[in-house]
């Protein structure tokens, strides 16, 4: 027997198809165009069901990718910061240097000579010490969850298409693939 009714859609936005492209695409800590990091401290303080759908999710990932010649990956954690409030060694560590022109102005350069216009208004990305606790003292997720109230949503919010700014993909006048933008 057919109804005149239509056929109810379930509420709330319609299922993506890349549903993980559309989670990290949002900014989050530890994420950028090309990685998510999660600090292994963290993780561990996470309850046991969660670190056990964890590690089969990455077992899966990586019998899926392990044939691939793996590079060793070496993560700095960093901060961004004006060009003009750096210290000589964070301006060495960016590929910039700092003159005193016959005008007695400050002028930055890169390695290369090229002058850095604007440079008071510039953004670099620099290492800093981790604020992330070590495991031996990261606090529990049950710390956390006495901490914070506020409830995790149902499933990731979707956003179309990527966004831009510093840090995640590319985008014109963005950050160089050193962390720079001017």
């Amino acid at each position: 027997m057919f109804t005149p009714d239509p056929i109810p859609r379930p509420a709330g936005p319609p299922s993506s198809s890349t549903p993980l492209r559309d989670y990290l695409g949002q900014p989050h800590p530890g994420v950028t165009s090309g990685y998510a990091v999660l600090p292994r401290s963290l993780v561990e303080s996470m309850p046991l069901p969660w670190q056990q759908q964890m590690t089969h999710l990455l077992a899966e990932f990586h019998h899926a990718f392990g044939h691939l010649n793996w590079p060793v990956y070496r993560v700095q954690p960093s901060r961004y910061e004006k060009l003009v409030d750096l210290d000589e060694d964070q301006l060495a560590e960016v590929g910039c240097i700092v003159e005193i022109d016959a005008d007695g102005e400050l002028v930055y350069r890169e390695r290369n000579g090229r002058r850095i216009e604007h440079a008071e208004e510039a953004t670099v990305l620099v290492s800093c010490l981790d604020p992330i606790p070590a495991t031996q003292t990261a606090p529990s997720y049950a710390a956390y969850q006495q901490q914070y109230t506020q409830p995790m949503p149902s499933a990731p919010p979707s956003m179309p298409g990527p966004i831009g700014g510093p840090g995640f993909g590319p985008n014109p006048g963005g950050p160089s693939p050193h962390g720079r933008q001017w």
